[in-house]
């Protein structure tokens, strides 16, 4: 059975989800962005032991915990492979910002679309489907928790907004392709998870979103 929590983590409280199967006891954490003893007592609070820490991608709010989470459970790291890369560089892309974080450890394996990761038993556990979405960066990957209408998407869109492309390998028109082509496929009462700010549904950001819908042009 699905365990679905979040918690705000980092130094820009980014949202860290918590996908397990209580069957296997078993959890993915998806972009632990820091304060990892507080994902730590998520997991003790479910029964919960990480096996998997995904990245939807490497910018350094989203992954500043992988090391600490890592070294603590022994998880493997997963990310896209066009920022397998970046995982080794995050003290220098933090410092940018004025933020010191640690550098990852390498990933582990990498998944791209259609790709499947399993939390628990392949077949029986908790199934989450790899979508491909660039635009926020080019390795940003959302997740599809299957059979639970509701997806992780990363820093692609949030509720009312989506993520900025200023960023190096950002691209506005990628972003609205991956959105309208991955994510506006899904039903109108699709929950979606972004990586900073509340769920919104894929209806409401159909008819809503201003940088999606059309308002702005």
């Amino acid at each position: 059975m699905l365990v679905f929590d979040s918690l705000e983590t980092g130094p820009l409280m980014t949202n860290c989800y918590i996908v397990g199967d209580s069957d296997s006891g078993q959890a993915a954490v998806v972009d632990p962005g820091g304060h990892v003893g507080a994902i730590r007592s998520a997991l003790d609070r479910h029964e919960l032991e990480c096996t998997l820490i995904v990245n939807t991608h490497a910018h350094f709010d989203h992954v500043g915990g992988n090391a600490e989470l890592k070294k603590a459970t022994g998880a493997e790291i997963v990310i896209h492979p066009a920022e397998k890369s970046w995982l080794l560089e995050l003290g220098k892309h933090a410092r940018l910002f004025g933020v010191c974080v640690e550098n990852s450890p390498p990933a582990d394996r990498t998944v791209d679309e259609g790709d499947v990761l399993w939390v628990g038993e392949r077949g029986k556990g908790v199934q989450m489907e790899v979508f491909h979405t660039p635009g926020h960066s080019p390795g940003s990957i959302s997740l599809v928790l299957s059979g639970e209408k509701k997806i992780l998407v990363g820093d692609l869109v949030f509720a009312g907004s989506i993520g900025r492309t200023d960023l190096p390998g950002g691209s506005f028109d990628a972003l609205v392709a991956s959105v309208h082509e991955k994510i506006f496929t899904h039903s109108d009462d699709t929950r979606l998870y972004p990586g900073h700010g509340p769920a919104t549904t894929v209806g409401r950001e159909r008819r809503s979103n201003p940088f999606l819908s059309g308002q702005l042009l």
